[in-house]
């Protein structure tokens, strides 16, 4: 039976997002967002990177075990089109312009372990 979605799963995605905010702040990445959300969905994450000033709109993906998969692989295409929707609203709401470099980065968690894959869906860096 599936799990229905509760108020401990919120409370452990917020847990797991802080956790990735954490991973980008000991980077030295600039946190320019957290759950951004409009009509066409919701973005996790907006990070600037420090090396090249890429805005990078980031999915955070946890897993307890591999049972299901990696946590990466839940980021389905029909996700990734809304993830990509959405990143245009925010690039359009904060003025970010057509001449700036932005790409889609996954952070994944199992086990505590984090992954963070890079250019994991379209982009532009």
């Amino acid at each position: 039976m599936k799990e229905l979605y509760n108020e401990n799963n919120r409370e452990k995605g917020s847990a797991y997002e802080e956790l990735a905010a954490s991973f980008f702040i000991e980077k030295n990445y600039t946190i320019l967002g957290r759950n951004y959300r409009t009509k066409t969905g919701e973005i996790d994450l907006v990070v600037q990177d420090p090396d090249d000033g890429c805005v990078v709109f980031v999915e955070v993906k946890y897993r307890k075990s591999t049972r299901k998969g990696q946590p990466f692989e839940s980021v389905t295409s029909r996700k990734q089109s809304k993830i990509y929707r959405t990143a245009q609203w925010f690039i359009k709401e904060n003025g970010l312009g057509q001449y700036r470099k932005y790409r889609f980065d996954v952070l994944s968690i199992l086990d505590g372990k984090i992954t963070h894959i890079r250019n994991a869906f379209g982009g532009f860096c």
